[in-house]
């Protein structure tokens, strides 16, 4: 026996990537999970959100949460390895990005309004992905 949807919605996502769920009122609820471009070595830019925090919950596997320092850009890179049912609000106008291992589930939480026109992108330099790699290796070990 099902319960009627209007009582209660369920959902889940288990293919590759960031996937919203259940939007309401304010808010929105997300999965990420493990995706190619997530690699450390394939990661090419960070973004920020201008108008909302964002949080992260650690569901399953591996993610290192990386923040970056800086207004405009990104002056600084710093790596934050996130624990499992820990909550990580990441603060508005905060630089950031994230690897996964390939068993990873992360639960996002945000604003709704939450779009590509307040959330803007910066390319890292070579050096700073190289940090990535480097604060990636350090922190996984190197068959990360």
């Amino acid at each position: 026996m099902s319960i009627d949807e209007s009582l209660l919605e369920v959902r889940e996502y288990v293919e590759a990537g960031y996937r919203p769920l259940i939007d309401f009122g304010a808010w929105r609820v997300a999965i990420l999970n493990f995706s190619e471009e997530l690699r450390p070595e394939n990661l090419t830019r960070m973004q920020r959100h201008n108008e909302t925090d964002e949080v992260f919950v650690l569901l399953e596997g591996r993610c290192l949460l990386f923040l970056g320092h800086g207004k405009e850009s990104v002056t600084q890179v710093v790596a934050e390895e996130m624990r499992p049912g820990k909550i990580y609000n990441v603060k508005q106008a905060v630089w950031h990005t994230h690897t996964l291992s390939a068993d990873a589930m992360v639960l996002i939480v945000e604003n709704r309004d939450t779009t590509y026109d307040n959330s803007p992108f910066r390319d890292l330099t070579e050096e700073q992905r190289l940090e990535i790699m480097h604060l990636t290796s350090t922190l996984w070990g190197a068959g990360n």
